[in-house]
């Protein structure tokens, strides 16, 4: 019997909080892959104000991989420097062309190096890992994958490990196909924090003798929502000004990787496009009219709504807006759970957010990843390293260099 169609069939949870149950998550069948792509050197990449175009490439392997497949409903999530997908057997080898060809773009458009890889999950399973996965409500048109059991982890650190050669990593010279990145956008300026800090944060429990990892995960999620008012209170996009960018500059990394030719007047030629497009939609906005089946007066808010800012993959991942004083009681609970062994968390702070869109119509079919600006997950997740290594994180160093940042703009 195909598993095919064994993620399209799963029940959906209506509420982010139903996956600090674990009865909520259903095995991934043996037959399937794990897809695993990620930017080699991304911290270095972010030091040099290049986060933008990692979290372009971060989202180009989901997106390349959906198109290379006909959109086939798939489990995957968005880490801020690479991607995790899932694909069933029948479509594993377009898949891995998908990857293989955005690996390429990387190098010949950003001079960036992709780490792409595919794990079994037999693999996974063999070496004594459990991969589940649940799949819960975001809009009408778009659910959300969480990951558990640990499975996911072990596969990306299959695909990371230095040995040479690595049999999970896809490692070959050239692409033998073309990628295609129909449906990514970076078109939206940098949403700035309402509150005045954006934090991007990771969280991993340890679990203790009293409670289990499910009960733990909730008082995190519970705490941080009673700490910020609530779940629109932590929303980043939600009631956040979101404007279209008509800078060039801001522009040019999507120029760059969905330009028909490397040629620098097909670059300007799509370049020119998303100007149109931006002076559209910005009208028709404005206008508040009906043209499309896109009700485009609602349209923001449609796009707030349709975003990734909490997510679940064996970790906990929110991008969060918060005061500097709900940061502090935050980090204050964090670390005291820290030191009882609870949990280990990284995070980082930012002024704004960001995002990059996958978006195949505007009619509700779009989904949009949101990290926070300057590095977001990639330096929360250096945080989170350093904690696990029980090395001190000086947290208020954060906060202040936040501050100074946001009084020097």
């Amino acid at each position: 019997m195909s598993t095919d169609s064994f993620y399209a069939a799963l029940p959906t949870l209506e509420h982010f909080l139903d996956i600090t149950n674990s009865q909520s998550f259903v095995s991934v069948p043996d037959d399937w892959y794990i897809l695993i792509s990620d930017i080699a050197g991304s911290t270095q990449a972010i030091a040099q104000g290049q986060y933008k175009v990692v979290n372009l490439l971060g989202a180009s392997s989901i997106i390349a991989v959906l198109n290379a497949i006909d959109r086939q409903e798939v489990p995957f999530i968005f880490g801020g420097d690479g991607a995790s997908i899932l694909v069933p057997p029948s479509v594993l080898e377009p898949a891995r062309q998908a990857l293989l060809a955005t690996r390429q773009c990387a190098r010949d458009s950003f001079g960036m190096e992709l780490r792409v890889g595919v794990v079994p999950v037999a693999t996974i399973r063999a070496a004594g890992y459990a991969l589940q996965v649940a799949k819960s409500r975001v809009t009408l048109h778009y659910s959300q994958a969480s990951f558990a059991g640990g499975g996911l982890t072990y596969a990306t650190h299959l695909v990371k490990a230095g040995t040479d050669p690595n049999p999970y990593r896809l490692d070959v010279n050239r692409s033998t196909s073309a990628a295609d990145f129909s449906g990514l956008e970076c078109r939206w300026q940098d949403i700035p924090s309402r509150q005045g800090s954006i934090l991007s944060l990771i969280v991993s429990t340890r679990g203790s003798r009293s409670k289990s990892s499910d009960v733990i995960y909730a008082e995190v999620i519970k705490k941080i929502q009673e700490v910020c008012g609530g779940e629109n209170g932590c929303h980043p996009v939600q009631n956040a000004p979101l404007n279209l960018s008509f800078n060039p500059k801001k522009l040019w990394a999507e120029t760059n990787l969905r330009s028909s030719s490397p040629a620098l007047g097909h670059r300007l030629i799509y370049l020119a496009k998303i100007f149109l497009e931006n002076c559209l939609g910005y009208s028709l906005m404005w206008l508040k009219v009906r043209l499309g089946g896109v009700d485009w007066g609602n349209y923001k808010q449609e796009v707030a709504a349709a975003t990734d800012y909490q997510k679940f993959d064996d970790l906990l991942r929110m991008v969060i807006s918060s005061s500097s004083a709900q940061i502090v009681c935050l980090t204050d609970y964090l670390e005291k759970r820290f030191k009882e062994s609870d949990l280990v968390y990284g995070m980082h702070i930012s002024d704004r957010a960001l995002m990059t869109c996958m978006v195949f119509s505007r009619d509700g079919h779009h989904t949009h990843f949101v990290d926070g600006a300057d590095g977001g997950y990639a330096l929360a997740a250096e945080a989170f390293k350093q904690r696990m290594r029980h090395k001190a994180v000086n947290w208020r160093t954060y906060i202040n260099l936040a501050k100074l940042k946001k009084a020097s703009s």
